[in-house]
C-alpha cells in the first residue's frame, strides 16, 4: 500500500494511541462531571429538516491531510457564531489535532457561543469518545464505516444513544452502508471524499442517494464548492449537506458561508419558480 493510500491507516493509528494517553489523563468520571454533561441535547436530523433553513452543516477544521493548512488563525468563536447568524442550520467541528489543526476546546468554545446543533467530527474508534464529546457540548457524533467494523458501528451507536446524542454514519459506498446501517442511526451521511487516497467525486453522492432508506436524514458531505452543487444534491434526494473547506478557506469563512446560503436561497426560489410554472403551463 502507497503512502497517499495509507492515510486513513495512519491517522487510525495515531487515533488509537491519543486515545489510551486521554483516558489516562482526564478519566472518564472526571468527563461527566462537566456542565454539559446532563444539558439536554439538540436535535441534528431535526435542524436539518427545518422548513425554514437550507440544510447546511457549516464546518470549522483549520487544515487536513489532503490540502493542508487551509485557515490557521480563525477564530472558532467569531466563525461559529457568524455561521449561525448565517443561517447554517448546525455546526460541525473538527476536534482531531494531528491531522486537522482542531482541538476539543474548539467543540467547547463553539458550544458557549451557539444554542444550534453541534457534531463532533473526529475519528470515533472507542465509547470514550463519545463521552468526552458529550462533556464538551456535542449533540451528535460522527461514525465513519470505512474505520469501523459493523459490530464497532452498534457498539458506538448504542453509547451515543445512551447519553441522548445522534449518530451521523458516513459511508462512501453501498457496500459500506449495507453493512454499517443500524437503528439507531439518526443521518446517513455519503462523504465524496475517498478516506484512503482523499479524492474527491459528487458521482458518488449522486450514486448513493437512492440507496439510503427513507427513515434517514441524508447528509452529502466533500466536495460542495458551489450553491449549484447543494441544489443538485437537494433534488437528488439530500436534506443536508457538510461544507467546510469552500467556507474556511475565506479569510472570514462565515462571510463566505452568509453569500453562500443567500445565493443558494434566491437558486432555490428561481427553482421553485420555475416548477411552479411549468406545472401551470
Amino acid at each position: 500500500m502507497s503512502t497517499q493510500n495509507n492515510i486513513l491507516a495512519t491517522i487510525l493509528e495515531r487515533k488509537r494511541a491519543e486515545v489510551a494517553e486521554r483516558k489516562q489523563l482526564f478519566p472518564t468520571a472526571l468527563l461527566e462531571r462537566s456542565e454539559y454533561f446532563k444539558t439536554p441535547t439538540v436535535s441534528l436530523a431535526r435542524y436539518i429538516r427545518r422548513a425554514d433553513k437550507h440544510g447546511i452543516i457549516a464546518e470549522f477544521k483549520r487544515k487536513s491531510p489532503s490540502k493542508g493548512v487551509i485557515n490557521k488563525y480563525a477564530s472558532v468563536d467569531q466563525v461559529s457564531v457568524g455561521y449561525m447568524q448565517s443561517g447554517a442550520s448546525a455546526l460541525s467541528i473538527l476536534t482531531d489535532t494531528d491531522f486537522f489543526g482542531g482541538s476539543l476546546n474548539d467543540l467547547k468554545s463553539a458550544r458557549k457561543y451557539n444554542y444550534c446543533p453541534i457534531l463532533r467530527k473526529d475519528f470515533i474508534i472507542d465509547e470514550y469518545q463519545i463521552v468526552e464529546a458529550r462533556s464538551h457540548g456535542a449533540d451528535a457524533i460522527l461514525l465513519i464505516a470505512s474505520a469501523l467494523t459493523p459490530e464497532q458501528t452498534r457498539v458506538l451507536a448504542e453509547c451515543a444513544h445512551g447519553l441522548q446524542m445522534e449518530v451521523l454514519l458516513e459511508v462512501h459506498s453501498q457496500e459500506e452502508l449495507n453493512s454499517h446501517i443500524h437503528p439507531l442511526v439518526h443521518l446517513v451521511g455519503v462523504n465524496s471524499r475517498n478516506l484512503s487516497t482523499f479524492e474527491t467525486s459528487l458521482d458518488i453522492a449522486h450514486a448513493l442517494v437512492e440507496h439510503i432508506p427513507d427513515e434517514f436524514t441524508a447528509i452529502a458531505e466533500s466536495g460542495l464548492r458551489t450553491p449549484a452543487d447543494v441544489l443538485a444534491l437537494r433534488n437528488a434526494g439530500y436534506h443536508g449537506f457538510l461544507i467546510g473547506e469552500t467556507f474556511m478557506r475565506h479569510v472570514r469563512p462565515e462571510v463566505q458561508c452568509k453569500e453562500f446560503i443567500q445565493e443558494l436561497a434566491r437558486h432555490s426560489m428561481q427553482s421553485t419558480t420555475t416548477q411552479s410554472r411549468a406545472q401551470a403551463a
